[in-house]
């Protein structure tokens, strides 16, 4: 059986940083393709940030240069490190693998208050 357990987040004050986990099980999670998404409140759920079973990494726009997606195929985790955070990337926070029809973790609220 599939689990996607995130961790990491919570309330930070603006410029502050977070690194988020995954814990992946149920999957041979060093071939899949793994990334992050978000849904701010009245908004669409978009991509943050992926990481192939190769390490190659792409970003959204708008985190470009400040938050970092990282894997540790050893512990089946997959991280991201926001740095330089924004009222803007106030959001839960899924874990997705893109493979098997795709599966998402139940989500981390991240937030960033003044």
């Amino acid at each position: 059986q599939v689990q996607l357990v995130e961790s990491g987040g919570g309330l930070v004050q603006p410029g502050g940083s977070l690194r988020l986990s995954c814990a992946a099980s149920g999957i041979i999670f060093r071939l899949n393709t793994m990334g992050w998404y978000r849904q701010a409140p009245g908004k669409e759920r978009e991509l943050v940030a992926a990481i192939t079973s190769g390490g190659s990494t792409n970003y959204a726009d708008s985190v470009k240069g400040r938050f970092t997606i990282s894997r540790d195929n050893a512990k089946n985790t997959v991280h991201l490190q926001m740095n330089s955070l924004k009222p803007e990337d106030t959001a839960v926070y899924y874990c997705y693998r893109f493979s098997g029809g795709g599966y998402w973790g139940k989500g981390t609220l991240v937030t960033v208050y003044s």
